[in-house]
C-alpha cells in the first residue's frame, strides 16, 4: 500500500493494531566482512512504533493493548498490511497477530 504521507508519525493505529518497523539484519559480520544482501535473512524481529487504543470486547469495554511503543517484537514471517513511506516500509498488525514480546 503506498501512502501520500509525509512521516509515519502522521499515522495513528486504530482499534488494536501496532504500528511497527522490521529491524534489519546486520550485513557486516563481527570479523568485518560485508554480506551480499541475497544473504541477509529478514529478521522476525520489529520495534513498535505506535499502538492504537485497543480493541473492545463483547461487553464493549475496551481491552487494552500487550505493547506500547518502543518495545521490540517478534512478528510472523508473513502477514500484517504494509505501509511504504517514501522508501522505508512499516507493517501494521493487530496486537494477537504479534508472537511475542522481546525483554531486554
Amino acid at each position: 500500500m503506498t501512502t501520500a504521507l509525509k512521516s509515519i508519525k502522521s499515522l495513528a493505529p486504530l482499534l488494536d493494531r501496532v504500528l511497527v518497523h522490521r529491524i534489519k539484519a546486520e550485513t557486516k559480520t563481527a570479523g568485518g566482512i560485508f554480506l551480499p544482501e541475497s544473504s541477509v535473512k529478514e529478521l522476525n524481529e520489529a520495534k513498535v512504533l505506535a499502538v492504537g487504543p485497543g480493541g473492545l470486547d463483547k461487553e464493549g469495554k475496551r481491552v487494552k493493548p500487550s505493547v506500547a511503543a518502543g518495545d521490540k517484537v517478534l512478528i510472523p514471517q508473513y502477514g500484517g498490511s504494509p505501509v511504504k513511506v517514501g522508501e522505508e516500509e512499516y507493517h501494521l498488525f493487530r496486537d494477537h497477530e504479534l508472537l511475542a514480546k522481546i525483554n531486554e
